[in-house]
């Protein structure tokens, strides 16, 4: 477990953070993109669990899910060559699988595109989803391994499910009519 004493530390004010073996980079590194991205790919999470409410059905998912997110930034922050660091694995990867399994066999098929909107949880959703999009952009220009790119490109799929299952129970899909403004 972390233990954090002191908030701050000052190694940073020269432009350079510290990843898990000990070395340091630039704050704006392709790499500190990624990991800065995933962190606010959880940030959004965690704003789409509080619209959703603590009864919600999503909870104990998402949940797990922001853990699963510090494990990504953890791994992303450890170089390759570091034996026996947390990374991402497969089963982490199948788990979000299942989920979206689970979500999508009540949902009737998609006829149209749908617009990023409806309840104010459903938006919340669609939010996390494009932020985890850019994570997962910033992560392959980072050259992330396979199994972080992976999770951030399934845990986008199930964001958007659950977008959709939270529409479907609430004030519904907001379907893209094309050249509807012309």
């Amino acid at each position: 477990m972390v233990k954090l004493n002191k908030i701050y530390t000052r190694t940073g004010d020269a432009g350079t953070t510290g990843l898990v073996d000990g070395s340091r980079v630039s704050k704006a590194d392709v790499l500190m993109a990624a990991v800065g991205d995933v962190d606010e790919a959880n940030s959004a999470i965690g704003a789409a669990r509080a619209a959703l409410g603590p009864d919600s059905a999503l909870e104990p998912i998402l949940s797990r899910i922001q853990n699963d997110l510090f494990d990504l930034g953890a791994d992303l922050a450890t170089p390759a060559t570091i034996e026996g660091a947390l990374r991402i694995v497969p089963a982490q990867v199948e788990w979000l699988e299942v989920q979206i399994d689970a979500l999508n066999a009540g949902l009737a098929p998609l006829t149209s595109f749908i617009l990023p909107a409806g309840s104010a949880a459903a938006a919340a959703l669609h939010l996390a989803r494009a932020v985890v999009r850019r994570a997962e952009r910033a992560a392959v220009a980072a050259r992330a391994g396979a199994q972080p790119l992976a999770y951030l490109n399934r845990l986008s799929d199930l964001l958007f499910v659950a977008a959709r299952v939270v529409n479907q129970n609430g004030s519904g899909e907001v379907l893209w009519v094309p050249g509807a403004s012309r």
